[in-house]
């Protein structure tokens, strides 16, 4: 039996998602490195980043359960992070206009010696967004601290169209198939 859990993580989206499980939790931040080698494909990179992140947190916690995760948008085979500026927003967030892009997440369960990975993907169909929009939103400020410049979960939901897979992996921490990997962790 797992009596300890931790989440390597400052987000409070993924806080808020993890506490819908009804377990108590730590959060810790890992502080690794998020940097990744050129070249490298964005689904090896989502999980190698959380796996990072839980390894470090796991030495600082051992007796704990810990949960490492990352979360990327992808399109046209270029990973979009957190926008530098307003400028690198709107760039982004008129990529994403009309089309459909992919949101990853790379999850990491450690516990002892034992491991869950997984990386949970989601397509997601933004609106044609017109210049004002994309100009609106940005002034929100909600685009500036989130992966593609957007957050679903907010004032960001008016601009997806549909998505075809897990909500709360857009969000930052697919749930339900987190708590699979719990649950197979802890037999």
């Amino acid at each position: 039996m797992i009596y300890s859990y931790v989440l390597a993580s400052a987000s409070s989206r993924r806080r808020d998602i993890l506490s819908n499980l009804g377990i108590n939790f730590e959060t810790l931040v890992s502080g690794v490195d998020e940097s990744v080698p050129p070249g490298m494909d964005p689904e090896t990179a989502a999980l190698e980043l959380a796996k990072r992140k839980a390894a470090a947190v796991l030495e600082k916690r051992p007796d704990s359960c810990v949960i490492g995760a990352d979360t990327i948008v992808v399109i046209d085979g270029e990973v979009l992070g957190k926008p530098k500026d307003e400028g690198d927003a709107y760039r982004m967030l008129k990529m994403l206009s009309g089309r459909t892009h992919t949101v990853m997440t790379g999850v990491c369960v450690l516990y002892q010696t034992k491991e869950r990975s997984f990386v949970e993907k989601t397509q997601v169909k933004f609106y044609d967004l017109s210049e004002e929009e994309i100009d609106r939103y940005i002034l929100s400020g909600e685009p500036l601290d989130k992966a593609g410049a957007y957050g679903i979960q907010g004032l960001g939901c008016v601009l997806v169209e549909s998505i075809s897979g897990d909500y709360f992996n857009v969000v930052g921490l697919p749930v339900a198939k987190l708590h699979r990997a719990i649950e197979e962790i802890a037999d």
